[in-house]
């Protein structure tokens, strides 16, 4: 992590095993999501169109029950709505509807999320 007092993490979310977490901006994971290994969450860049390329902090941002799947990226000024899924090693360079799961690079969507409730016993 670049700039630990630039994350705010909600309750019961986790960040996995190698995640880089690139936040020269700042990044918001909500409640109850997941960051799976290898991702990154990237909140810096540089203006290209200036030659002397300045520094960009741009925001992340990943909503509620939320799943950042492994070795995704999600590029800098990009939301990722409540209940969104990027999918494995997808690249996000535009904002993510919520409850829609999206794969690829760059990322598209492949699917609304539908919820099942879970019959015990």
């Amino acid at each position: 992590m670049e700039i630990p007092w630039n994350l705010d993490i909600g309750d019961e979310s986790s960040i996995g095993e190698n995640v880089l977490v690139y936040s020269l901006g700042p990044v918001k994971i909500g409640r109850r999501s997941t960051v799976s290994h290898n991702a990154h969450l990237c909140a810096g860049s540089h203006d290209y169109r200036d030659p002397a390329l300045p520094l960009l902090r741009l925001p992340v941002t990943i909503g509620s029950d939320a799943w950042i799947c492994a070795q995704s990226f999600v590029g800098p000024g990009i939301v990722v709505g409540d209940g969104a899924v990027v999918g494995a090693g997808a690249v996000v360079t535009h904002d993510v509807e919520p409850w829609t799961v999206v794969a690829g690079n760059p990322a598209t969507p492949v699917k609304k999320r539908e919820l099942r409730t879970r019959k015990d016993g």
